[in-house]
Parts: structure tokens; C-alpha cells; sequence
């Protein structure tokens, strides 16, 4: 049998392989990732403290587009084969500019263990076709119509992929099978595309034209981590390759790094075939896939995000006063006046997750443990390790969509957007859409409990009980959430 974790890494190997030659400047990407990584792992002998040199350079998020309910159903059947759930729920249709009409979730694994032999995610957007913003209920009507006649994936691909779930894995021959379709189906086709319609599509945005204007699916973009996302940033320029405008995320700063920064180089044009009204086929080329790369940071509890989102509130709201300002130097002056600047101040304020463990090191001296966070960091009780942050920044998603994109589209704010959140996206994917800030806070709880009873510290357990010592999430918060530590 080749296990769950092994099928996630290959997949995630091939499908980088793939995205390679079909977009070389990912691997460029890659090679200055490297690069970036070995660097700052030789002069940084924290730099594993997020996790290590081999997960880190392992490290991959995806990205893919589908159009319906029943086609992302048939998404998350393929990435449970591989042990990825939907977390978390994004929905991108808000904002000044650049709207883009999609909802959106991540599937990737949810366990520890899962995540440190594997961490592989992919952002998976749906079209919503329902929001009158952008579609009138005609051209949504011609949309599904298209949509309901193509098939993304092929029956025996969804099968193996069904089994591999069941079984928690697959004999060779078939784990082989499963992964040369998985891959193949995120492949980009050769097959024309009606230039007529996909231009039509594309006055409403370009992300529309590549899900509702094609008949298949592909890998939109491939994501490595890097260690240090600035030298990479202006190495990738060094090298010729067009970034974006700016870096994604909160400041780089002294204090801790948090949450997730990311930035890409420009969408490429890609050479495509189109065909014509009249039947002919002629070569032309599209801009709709780029080379992301992200640097992650430390997961942040509910108090803590409100925090860092205020401060980006406050970040638009100078910059709209000063457009001519640094937009990094206003974030990183607001970041050094309002955010906690070490990981022990995050921890003992509950504006982060950590993971903790007994102190092994703390010399006898008679004393019982505090039943205070606080005291029990800081008296050497325990230490704390702090949780990677897994997920995803809507504003950052949707900030670099915006800025690969050709041009603004059309949506009409005059009207009501159509209703969406986790519970609807759960019900189009048939299966729940966990709460990211739950995982993170039953991880946390679970490694304090079991810390505080090697110590003995009953008063400090009857604190964790009474949801005193750590913020908890509130009860019934996500009860379909399963336990990552089990």
C-alpha cells in the first residue's frame, strides 16, 4: 500500500514538474526559492523555528478554478484521496476594484503529523454565477448550460480517488493510475478555445473567462515558500522576471512574523489556440497564470487577526491621505506602535497559537505552577512553540488575482451580491468546511492539557477548564471540526 501522506507528496511533486514546463519562470521561481532558503537556513540557526528545512522546501499551495457545485464536489473527492479537507471559506466578489466573481476554500491536510510529512494545499475557487453584479440572469443561463456539458474529470479517476480515501491509500499499481490522472486532469489543454465566447466572458473578468470560458481545468498557479519573500522578490526582478507591485501581507518588521506574506511574479502570455466563428484555428495567447510564492508566519487566534486587520485598515487609510508614501514604511511604523512585539507578548496576550510543552530544564525549588499563561512562560514552566499559520489572506488572494489581471472586468454595485458563506459552500462540496481558528485552538488546547498534567498543575488545568488560562473557541463553534491530535 502507498500510504495517504505519500500519495499527497508525489501529487504535489508532479504536478510542480508538470507546472514547469509548462511555465518555465516557475522554475526560476524555484531555483531563487532554493537559493533564498539554503542562505538564510546557513546563517540562521532559527530559521526551522516555522517549521523546518525539508518541509519548508517541500513546501507547495496550488491553486485551480471550477465552475459548478457538482464539479467541485468531484475536486474534493480527488484531493480526499489525498488527505486534503476544505478549510476555510474566501470569498473574493468584494472590493473597490477588480472584483472577481468567485467563493472560495482551501483543501489540505489538518493533522500535525499530516502536515509535517506533507503540508500540500489548494486553493480551490468557485464561479457564482448567481451574483447579478456580475452575470445577468441570461448570460448565467448560457454559462451553466456550457458548464453542465463539459466533464473535468474522468469517471475512473473519481473512483480511485473514492477508494484511496476508503482505504487510506492504494496498492501501486493503482496509486500510479490515480496520480497520472490527477495530474493529467490539471494539465493545460491543447483543445481551441471559442474566442467569441471566452472574449464575452472576459468583459466580465478574466478569472470568469478561464473557468466558464474553457472546457477543462488546470493548475492556475503553483506556490513554493520561501524563507526571506523580500531577497527573493528583488532577485526574481535581478533576473528579468516582472512582479507584481508589491509584497502581499502584513510589513516585514522586527517583531514576529505573522499570518502570510506572498507576491508573484505577472502573469505570462501563454500561447493558446482559438477558434474562430467560422471554424478556423489560429494561435493567439492568454495572461492567466502566474508563480506565487509565500513566506508564513505564526497562526494568529480571533483577537489576534482583529488586530492585524485593524492595522491594515489603518495602513489604507494613511496611504489614501499620502499616495505618494511607502507603503511598507507606514504599515511598519503602525506594526511597531500597535502589535505585540515577541512571541511571548502574542502568547500571554491570546493574540496567538502556540503549541506548549514542560519546561525540562527548570531547576526544583519547591514551588507549584502558576495557574496563569503568564507565569508559566515566563517562571519556566513551559515552553511555547508557535503554530504555522496554514491558511489564507482574502485581501492577499485577491490582491494578486487584481494585480495578474488584464483588466478590471464589470460588476454593477448598484446591485444586491448574492448571498455566501462556509455553510452554503459546505452544502455545494458535501462535506464540511472546518474553521481554521478551531483546528488551531484544539491543537493548542490539546498540547497545553497534556503539558500541564506532566507538570501536575491542577490549578492551571482548572483554569484551562474554565477557559481562563488560553481563549478558547466558543462552545459548538465548528462541532464537525475532527480532532487533529487523534
Amino acid at each position: 500500500m502507498v500510504p495517504t501522506w505519500q500519495l499527497r507528496a508525489a501529487f504535489a511533486r508532479r504536478l510542480s514538474a508538470m507546472y514547469g514546463t509548462e511555465v518555465p519562470a516557475y522554475t526560476t521561481l524555484l531555483d531563487v526559492a532554493g537559493q533564498v532558503n539554503d542562505e538564510v537556513a546557513a546563517r540562521d540557526p532559527d530559521a526551522g523555528r516555522l517549521g523546518g528545512i525539508s518541509r519548508v522546501t517541500a513546501e507547495r499551495h496550488g491553486a485551480i478554478r471550477v465552475g459548478t457545485p457538482a464539479e467541485l464536489r468531484q475536486a474534493a473527492q480527488i484531493f480526499a484521496a489525498f488527505g486534503m479537507h476544505p478549510v476555510g471559506f474566501y470569498d473574493l466578489r468584494d472590493g473597490d476594484e477588480g472584483a472577481v466573481p468567485v467563493v472560495s476554500t482551501a483543501f489540505r491536510p489538518i493533522g500535525g503529523e499530516e502536515l509535517d510529512r506533507n503540508p500540500f494545499r489548494v486553493f480551490t475557487s468557485l464561479l457564482t454565477t448567481s451574483d447579478r453584479r456580475f452575470f445577468d440572469a441570461g448570460l448565467a443561463a448560457r454559462v451553466e448550460a456550457f458548464l453542465a456539458r463539459r466533464q473535468l474529470f474522468p469517471p475512473e479517476l473519481l473512483a480511485l480517488a473514492e477508494r484511496a480515501e476508503q482505504t487510506a491509500g492504494l496498492p501501486e499499481p493503482q496509486a500510479e493510475r490515480l496520480l497520472t490522472l490527477a495530474v493529467a486532469a490539471f494539465a493545460l489543454s491543447p483543445e481551441p478555445v471559442d474566442r467569441a465566447w471566452y472574449t464575452e466572458l472576459e468583459r466580465i473578468s478574466a478569472v470568469a473567462a478561464d473557468i466558464g470560458g474553457v472546457t477543462t481545468t488546470h493548475i492556475n498557479h503553483l506556490t513554493p515558500r520561501v524563507l526571506d519573500i523580500d531577497a527573493l522578490y528583488q532577485r526574481m526582478a535581478e533576473r528579468g522576471i516582472t512582479m507584481i507591485d508589491r509584497i502581499q501581507g502584513p510589513p516585514r518588521w522586527e517583531g514576529p512574523d505573522v499570518l502570510l506574506r506572498q507576491t508573484s511574479f505577472r502573469a505570462l502570455a501563454e500561447p493558446r489556440r482559438f477558434r474562430a466563428a467560422d471554424g478556423r484555428v489560429t494561435v493567439g495567447s492568454l495572461r492567466v497564470r502566474f508563480g506565487e510564492v509565500e513566506a508564513r508566519g505564526i497562526a494568529l487566534t480571533r483577537a489576534g487577526r482583529a488586530r492585524y486587520d485593524h492595522l491594515m485598515a489603518e495602513t489604507d487609510r494613511r496611504m489614501a491621505r499620502s499616495p505618494g508614501a511607502d507603503r511598507q514604511a507606514v504599515a511598519r511604523d503602525l506594526w511597531r506602535q500597535g502589535f505585540p512585539p515577541t512571541e511571548h507578548q502574542l502568547a500571554v496576550a491570546h493574540q496567538a497559537f502556540f503549541t506548549y510543552q514542560p519546561a525540562t530544564d527548570r531547576p526544583r525549588d519547591g514551588r507549584r505552577p502558576p495557574a496563569d499563561l503568564a507565569g508559566l512562560l515566563t517562571q519556566g514552566w513551559l515552553t511555547a512553540h508557535p503554530v504555522v499559520y496554514e491558511d489564507f489572506l482574502p485581501r492577499s488572494a485577491a490582491g494578486i488575482f487584481r494585480s495578474n489581471l488584464t483588466g478590471d472586468g464589470t460588476r454593477d454595485a448598484d446591485l444586491a451580491g448574492d448571498p455566501f458563506d462556509a455553510h452554503r459552500l459546505s452544502e455545494a462540496i458535501g462535506r464540511p468546511v472546518l474553521d481554521p481558528f478551531a483546528l488551531c485552538a484544539r491543537q493548542q488546547d490539546h498540547s497545553l492539557r497534556q503539558a500541564l498534567f506532566t507538570l501536575q498543575a491542577s490549578a492551571a488545568l482548572r483554569a484551562l477548564d474554565d477557559g481562563e488560562l488560553v481563549d478558547t473557541e466558543p462552545a459548538g463553534a465548528d462541532p464537525g471540526v475532527p480532532d487533529p491530535a487523534r
